[in-house]
């Protein structure tokens, strides 16, 4: 997944930059106390990115994934049914 798709996702459900790190930004949701990581790499990998809003409080890990199928970067999972 792109990097400015998530922090689209994670600012627009509420969160904003707290700090710049050497390597990764990180977001804070105010109204649930909660900080997360983002890392400063162009392409993130999915599971880092599913992982970021749900730390935050942000609903939506599931609208990010389906962002990440959409553009073909995660294949969708059959459980053999």
């Amino acid at each position: 997944m792109k990097r400015r798709d998530l922090v689209r996702h994670i600012e627009a459900h509420g969160c904003e930059l707290l700090r710049e790190g050497a390597h990764h930004s990180v977001y804070v949701n105010r109204s649930a106390r909660k900080t997360s990581t983002v890392p400063r790499h162009r392409d993130i990998n999915e599971f880092l990115a599913l992982k970021a809003p749900p730390s935050l409080e942000v609903v939506g890990g599931v609208a990010l994934a389906e962002i990440a199928r959409r553009d073909g970067r995660i294949p969708r999972v059959s459980h053999g049914r």
